[in-house]
């Protein structure tokens, strides 16, 4: 399988599972989906292998679809937070009723970020690089995993 075909699948995997409401809450455990998603980036990434995967492509691989993961993992979220009919702005505005003695401009200014894409683009912020070291370390620990054997050395 290509490295580029094996990282979308893994990315797929993790943006997917992490994305869905119940599921998703197991990446609280060390972030496991993500590192399921590393791990299975380089098993698919080695089958058909006859030498052993290079850590560098592994990493990559890794990298690569942990960032594809938190995109889809960012719209799916987003996608059923509105189908659900929340908003962000409606949370905000709970919250706010709960400190009344907040100052009105901090109000405002709370109420103007959560109408417009900032949550959005904050989560995007914080979820991709997170994603995507946490992923990489997945693949990384699959090469340990799944290590292919090398050809003994010849004996002279």
């Amino acid at each position: 399988m290509s490295r580029l075909q094996a990282a979308l699948l893994g990315g797929l995997f993790i943006g997917v599972v992490s994305g869905l409401p119940i599921v998703g809450a197991a990446n609280a455990c060390c972030c496991l989906w993500v590192v399921s998603g590393g791990v299975l980036t380089t098993y698919l990434r080695q089958q058909g292998l006859t030498t052993p995967l290079p850590p560098a492509e592994a990493a990559l691989s890794g990298l690569v679809a942990g960032i594809v993961g938190a995109v889809l993992m960012i719209g799916l979220s987003m996608a059923l937070f509105l189908a659900s009919g929340s908003s962000f702005e409606g949370i905000v505005r709970q919250t706010l009723e709960l400190y009344p003695e907040a100052p009105a401009d901090v109000q405002d200014r709370a109420l103007a970020f959560a109408a417009g894409p900032a949550p959005a683009l904050v989560m995007a912020f914080v979820m991709v690089p997170t994603y995507a070291i946490v992923s990489m370390v997945g693949s990384l620990l699959a090469l340990l995993f799944f290590r292919t054997p090398s050809a003994p050395a010849a004996q002279a």
